[in-house]
């Protein structure tokens, strides 16, 4: 079963854009666009943006919408 993330953030030249993170099988896979007619595009995540995805998931935990497991492969993902 698929998971998947999603928020909207601005870049340092102020453009807006949504980004949606989809974890599933274990791999976390991260993409953007910048309008509703736009195709997805591979983003590469910042700090910010895993910060922003721990903290989803965390709220997610108590609701039961997330499992300890899942979230715990989650915080593995991250890069150090």
């Amino acid at each position: 079963m698929s998971t998947e993330f999603g928020w909207w953030s601005r870049n340092a030249d102020g453009d807006k854009f949504q980004i949606c993170a989809d974890f599933h099988g274990g791999t976390l896979e991260w993409h953007r666009k910048s309008g509703h007619h736009q195709s997805w595009e591979p983003h590469p995540p910042t700090d910010e943006d895993w910060d922003k995805l721990l903290a989803e998931a965390t709220r997610r935990l108590p609701r039961r919408l997330l499992s300890q497991k899942q979230f715990d492969s989650i915080k593995r993902l991250r890069p150090q």
